[in-house]
């Protein structure tokens, strides 16, 4: 018998599908030579940190008594409620499927998980808690299935050519590489954290630099100063037609004279046609659908939130009408060709003009990690049957479909024209029409229709110059495209109009996503994302982000505690868990990077009063209430008296003019009225200064003597 581990009950079903007629058991199905079980997702954990460094009876459950916290071998366990307990649904359907595991009649097994790394780790994880966490003296064979979509088709044909499991040893390491660092982070770093500020800060290794990313935009449009300069514009109509020209020369505030001057001697010049030039052009249309570029374009279409369009995305393919959507590719593999062109001729049953094509831009092996791109199956649904959202999401995948293999193309004419204005400057004119609209018909252009006006070579165009006052724009907010575009390089410089970058030559963006520089992965950032949305870190009003004021305080609060999670040090550990994939690094060598970051944290600091910046943690004593004799104690935004709720007022700030100040400063200002000379703040106008701290009618002021 065989027995096959889906990831979850509904890939279980389709799977059943694909075999034939099967019979329901009490967590399996049965027949055909073939069990057929599941899991819910993880059935295991990892182990907390009580499980390493226990705590005395009674000791309160988060404290810096057991950290920091690096397990020298990582274990799992069964997971639990929201109780602490183990679910009692997880320990039955466990114990379901190590009872299969066990049968004598079981020669082999399969690993059904979802298609990539987290599924892969999810099956193993059953497996081996089912053999005592070893298959080796287990005399059973172990294999994968591997389904790019779960029609019974493909389900079919994959039962047939499944490969050793392990041959997928490198993703499985990959996937617990993963696992075990973002573990070492969360736990380590967001205790740490929740204990210095009093409050609970989800501190993880992507969801950092995803807020920080959010708030240090959101900071440079708060903080804009916008600048005027003058711009030397000329409208003027030629032939019936306005022709805008616009200058690349640019004048500061202070040069209104000198643009006035240029102005000039632009208008005393002739501004002559040099140039003309016109040619038929095909427009090709965008590549195929990755999983952040599909999310873009529901984002910036239908406001659709990264969340939604993904579980839409999840349960059509689950329904067999999508392939696997957790891509990082717009490609597809070489070997998908027949496959490929069952799904064109069902496609151009519905009346579509399309055709098979063997393009590098299409097929591209190179450009393919793990999953091609996501296209429809040959299961065609009833669109009356599918929900308007759900609608709008496959209809987008079948119309960029539809558009790259469409038979009839789209040709252009373009124009080129070059006006000279006297020695002084050339400007260039450029239109596009659409002659025939080809496959633009099907997927959304964006492409317009730009006609210049009725000019040839050596007519005369009329000009007037005039310094035109602009302002300087301040960044714009991230939306779902531009945060998606910057999570996938972060490295990458900004384009002024992303939609231009559809058939740019992307090979730099899948080098550095291969190499691991990229913030999360396909199958991981749309969770993060909405987690820090959840945690009331970022919001998402139609498809623009925003900081909220906890995410400040997360940011804010890490920088005054010396944690630094930038994306530099986040691609570091990408790039090492991409060489364990590879094959090029051992686990532990992936785990070992993160662990030194994370110790760096805890390390004493040497330091004297004067720059001392430790803030100690939520609760330290720190001094008598100089107003009212009682304990002041740090607080969540400084320090401040324990009687406040009998009306004293007493409190010092956390921070004052950008410069922490630490428990030392406040004890020695509560113990002497005074501190010592404290280096490092900052004026208004961006200058440094130091200063000491005196108490003055109960308050905490500047002592300059």
């Amino acid at each position: 018998m065989i027995l096959i581990i889906a990831e979850k009950p509904s890939l279980a079903r389709n799977i059943v599908a694909g075999i034939g007629k099967m019979t329901k058991r009490n967590g399996y199905y049965e027949g055909c030579g073939y069990f057929v079980t599941w899991a819910f997702g993880h059935l295991f954990s990892l182990c907390d940190i009580e499980h390493y460094n226990p705590l005395p009876e009674g000791k309160q459950y988060w404290t810096m008594d057991n950290l920091p916290c690096f397990p020298e071998k990582f274990e799992f366990d069964i997971r639990k409620d929201k109780d602490k307990r183990p679910d009692s649904g997880v320990v039955a359907q466990f114990e379901t499927i190590k009872a299969l595991c066990r049968r004598e009649d079981v020669e082999t097994i399969v690993n059904a998980g979802d298609s990539d790394r987290e599924g892969e780790i999810i099956v193993r994880l059953c497996v081996y808690n089912s053999f005592a966490g070893s298959l080796k003296s287990v005399n059973k064979r172990f294999v994968r299935l591997w389904l790019p979509d779960q029609t019974p088709e493909t389900v079919g044909r994959a039962l047939t050519e499944m490969k050793e499991e392990s041959e997928y040893d490198n993703l499985a390491n990959e996937g617990f590489a993963r696992t075990f660092i973002d573990w070492l982070y969360g736990v380590n770093l967001t205790r740490y954290a929740t204990l210095k500020c009093g409050t609970l800060l989800r501190v993880g290794r992507v969801i950092v630099p995803i807020v920080k990313a959010i708030y240090d935009r959101d900071m440079a449009i708060r903080n804009f100063v916008p600048d005027i300069y003058y711009a030397l514009v000329s409208k003027e109509v030629t032939n019936g037609a306005e022709i805008e020209l616009i200058s690349k020369n640019k004048f500061d505030k202070e040069k209104l004279r000198e643009a006035e001057t240029m102005c000039r001697l632009y208008n005393e010049s002739e501004a002559v046609v040099i140039g003309k030039k016109k040619k038929k052009d095909v427009l090709n249309p965008g590549k195929l659908y990755s999983l952040s570029k599909l999310q873009n374009v529901l984002g910036k279409k239908y406001k659709m939130s990264m969340d939604k369009s993904l579980a839409i995305v999840q349960k059509l393919y689950e329904e067999g009408f999508l392939t696997y959507p957790r891509t990082n590719s717009e490609y597809l593999a070489t070997n998908e060709q027949d496959k490929i062109k069952t799904i064109i001729a069902n496609v151009a049953k519905l009346g579509y003009p399309v055709e098979f094509k063997l393009k590098k831009t299409i097929f591209d092996d190179s450009k393919i990690e793990s999953h091609s791109a996501i296209t429809p199956t040959f299961r065609i649904p009833d669109k009356n049957k599918l929900s308007e959202e759900e609608y709008c999401v496959y209809s987008t995948v079948m119309r960029r479909f539809v558009a790259v293999f469409c038979s009839e193309e789209c040709k252009v004419e373009k124009t080129e024209i070059v006006i000279d204005v006297g020695s002084y400057e050339q400007f260039t004119l450029k239109g596009t029409v659409i002659v025939e609209p080809g496959w633009t018909k099907y997927d959304d252009s964006t492409q317009k229709d730009k006609i210049l006006p009725l000019l040839e070579k050596g007519d005369k165009v009329n000009i007037d110059f005039k310094p035109t006052q602009k302002e300087t724009s301040p960044p714009k907010h991230y939306t779902i495209e531009t945060l998606n575009n910057y999570l996938k390089n972060p490295f990458r410089e900004e384009k002024a109009n992303a939609q231009n970058m559809e058939n740019e030559d992307d090979s730099e963006e899948y080098r550095a996503m291969f190499e691991g520089l990229e913030l999360g992965t396909e199958a991981t950032r749309t969770g993060i994302i909405d987690n820090a949305i959840k945690s009331n870190y970022i919001e998402l009003k139609k498809d623009v982000y925003r900081i909220l004021p906890g995410g400040e305080y997360l940011i804010e609060s890490l920088v005054r505690m010396g944690i630094s999670m930038d994306k530099y040090k986040t691609a570091e550990v990408g790039k090492a868990l991409k060489a364990v994939f590879r094959g090029e690094m051992q686990v532990d060598g992936s785990v070992l990077i993160a662990r030194k970051e994370i110790e760096k944290v805890f390390e004493p600091v040497n330091t004297t009063i004067d720059n001392d910046t430790d803030f100690g943690f939520a609760g330290d004593e720190v001094g008598i209430c100089p107003v009212c004799g009682g304990t002041v104690i740090r607080t969540r935004y400084g320090y401040g008296c324990k009687n406040y709720k009998e009306g004293c007022k007493f409190s010092i700030n956390l921070s004052i003019c950008n410069r922490v100040i630490s428990v030392s400063n406040v004890k020695e200002l509560l113990n002497n009225g005074k501190t010592s000379k404290i280096k490092g703040f900052t004026s208004k106008n961006g200058k440094l200064f130091d200063a000491a701290l005196k108490l003055e009618a109960g308050k905490a002021v500047f002592d300059f003597t």
